[in-house]
């Protein structure tokens, strides 16, 4: 949600904000502190609450659509736990009925990124509750704006055991989703490996600390993993203490496949589009390495394949018309 929009939401409601969602300023969570977990979480729930039935969920996907078209994101893989909303709107095949439907109408809008929907079970609930959001996953799978193209495996990555949820896992690639839990980003490599172990990934939500062993970075590059790392969370959460510490670079010059994300842009105060700059101004990409990011973004999302290679020309239009000025970095994207 845009910040505007969960004021408004929570006005509507008559429900009151904690103050971090009340300021315009990006906020911090220490996570290896528990209460730094519970600070996010209980904002991130705040937000979540606000959101109280169809009309709010139709309004959340519109806008998200909408505000990463504006930055010239061209497709948004939005995720969804169906049993938050499923009170509201009488079940939660509803619940992600009502979102397909919009991520599909918005889809057709002029401007408007075109919308795939993820489902996420979540790691505080038990496993056999993640088999069912796996088969309603599957019911609705496809391969264009208004289909589920994913499931993945949200929340504290400290919680649950990962392999306990492979079943469910199992019933979602049977179905041909995308398989995008979450790992690597508050736990390190030993989580990396063990989600890649048990689930066997096609991307992993953060998984930036696989580059703290050069055996797991080497399994995570030889399996074809791609990593979505998200500078603007790593930093927030207190995972890395400054951007220029996020290990960008480590996982480019290794030969990860990475696609930058924003993860929380409400909570953590960035969208997609700082996330580039970061890597602009901090870890100093040229153009081609900039390009290279964005087309390997590109092959690790479920988009329509004509989205991609229309997305793809106009990657080498900008960069013929920015110039094409090369660093002199030893990272350089592949073709």
């Amino acid at each position: 949600m845009a910040p505007a929009t969960v004021r408004e939401l929570a006005a509507s409601h008559g429900m009151r904000l904690p103050d971090s969602l009340t300021d315009d300023v990006g906020n911090t969570y220490d996570v290896e502190d528990e209460r730094g977990w519970f600070r996010f979480q209980r904002t991130y729930d705040a937000a979540r609450n606000c959101v109280r039935g169809e009309a709010d969920m139709r309004r959340i996907v519109r806008e998200a659509a909408l505000a990463d078209g504006a930055e010239g994101s061209r497709w948004l893989e939005l995720q969804v736990d169906p049993t938050t909303y499923a009170p509201f709107v009488g079940g939660i095949t509803p619940a992600l009925e009502i979102v397909l439907d919009e991520a599909g109408a918005v889809s057709e809008l002029p401007g408007a990124a075109q919308v795939g929907i993820m489902v996420a079970a979540s790691r505080m609930r038990h496993p056999l509750e993640a088999r069912t959001l796996a088969r309603l996953a599957a019911r609705y799978a496809g391969e264009g704006p208004g289909t589920v193209v994913a499931f993945g495996l949200s929340n504290d990555e400290r919680r649950g055991v990962t392999s306990d949820f492979a079943p469910a896992f199992r019933i979602a690639r049977g179905a041909g989703l995308a398989l995008v839990p979450h790992a690597g980003e508050l736990l390190g490599p030993a989580a990396v490996e063990e989600t890649v172990q048990a689930i066997s990934p096609d991307r992993l939500g953060h998984g930036v600390r696989c580059v703290e062993d050069p055996r797991v970075l080497e399994r995570v590059v030889a399996e074809g993993v791609a990593l979505e790392v998200c500078p603007g969370s790593n930093v927030a959460l207190g995972v890395y203490d400054s951007h220029d510490e996020v290990p960008l670079l480590e996982l480019l010059s290794a030969g990860a496949t990475v696609a930058l994300g924003a993860d929380d842009p409400l909570i953590f105060g960035s969208r997609l589009l700082d996330q580039y700059r970061v890597a602009r101004e901090v870890h100093e990409l040229d153009d081609h390495q900039l390009a290279g990011l964005a087309r390997m973004s590109l092959s690790a999302s479920r988009a329509p394949d004509q989205l991609k290679s229309a997305a793809y020309r106009d990657i080498e239009r900008w960069l013929a018309a920015a110039g094409g000025q090369a660093a002199s970095g030893e990272w350089s994207p592949g073709a």
